[in-house]
């Protein structure tokens, strides 16, 4: 039997930059801000927190920062996946290591993998951490797919414990939770499909849209788990539009602009990524207020 590492939300953390690198104190305040806000569990330097630019040396640091922050409040899922597969195993020792509670370990990107290749990969991870891991696919950044029965076939790890589904493709997240036991847990990867993969037997969500607004997101979940499907379906078609928002420039380019008016570090970004054009930033500012968000 499979622990489930968290029910609910995971807020995909951004983390705050400035030109001389991580902006910890603001990074605290919102680490502080999820919490009390009552996010189920945070992943720190994943896609959304700039994991693919932090240096080595940072990605640890950040890594350690939150889970100090944190200190067990809630799950701390450690993003740790990268196309070196060398590189993802040392990482996820190091979160291991400083007491992640699981990891999130995204398909290789650029190189890609063959099927077979994933299987290997993804399993000398697992074999390598001490900690569950959570299959991250996400197809239309890294150009390479977990299939269903590659999915079923590495979930029959012990440590392999769920999927961040992220490929838009409801037909094969359905085929996945047809393929795979109940307690291996499957994660909405777009936030404008939390409720339709609940309904499919999903256990909640990796978010960006919690970042800015975390209580509605995790009412989203709530409901839906309490049988209050009708409210759970009103949240999600209510924010359908700022959903949108946050994703028309790639992420967490939006997102970033988002946390920055909320007063939660600057608006700074590392190439190849830059800041929001001034048309999109000002309809996304006006969806935030329209939903009740208070940005500076």
């Amino acid at each position: 039997m499979k622990n489930t590492v968290f029910t609910g939300v995971a807020t995909a953390i951004v983390t705050p930059l400035t030109e001389q690198g991580v902006d910890y104190e603001s990074f605290a305040r919102l680490i502080e801000w999820q919490i009390e806000e009552g996010i189920n569990a945070l992943v720190v330097a994943g896609t959304t927190g700039e994991g693919s630019t932090l240096t080595d040396e940072e990605h640890k640091a950040v890594l350690k920062f939150a889970i100090e922050q944190v200190n067990g409040r809630v799950p701390v899922i450690a993003g740790t996946g990268s196309n070196d597969i060398k590189y993802a195993i040392e990482l996820t020792k190091f979160a291991c290591e400083v007491g992640a509670d699981a990891m999130l370990v995204v398909t290789p990107y650029y190189n890609k993998a063959t099927q077979n290749g994933l299987i290997k990969s993804f399993t000398a991870i697992a074999d390598a951490s001490t900690k569950p891991v959570i299959l991250y696919n996400v197809p239309s950044r890294t150009g390479c797919n977990i299939t269903p029965e590659t999915c079923a076939e590495l979930a029959k790890h012990p440590n392999i414990v769920g999927i961040k589904e992220a490929s838009g493709n409801i037909s094969q997240i359905a085929k996945v939770a047809s393929l795979v036991d109940e307690d291996f847990a499957i994660y909405s990867g777009n936030d404008d499909q939390i409720v339709p993969i609940m309904s499919l037997g999903g256990k909640g969500v990796i978010s960006v849209l919690s970042n800015i607004a975390p209580k509605d997101t995790v009412r989203m979940c709530d409901s839906f788990f309490e049988g209050n499907i009708a409210e759970s379906t009103k949240l999600q078609l209510q924010y359908l539009e700022l959903i949108d928002a946050l994703f028309c420039e790639v992420n967490p380019i939006p997102v970033k602009a988002a946390t920055a008016a909320m007063g939660f570090g600057e608006n700074y970004l590392r190439l190849p990524l830059t800041p929001m054009e001034e048309a999109h930033a000002n309809n996304m500012f006006r969806l935030m207020k329209e939903n009740g968000i208070n940005i500076d």
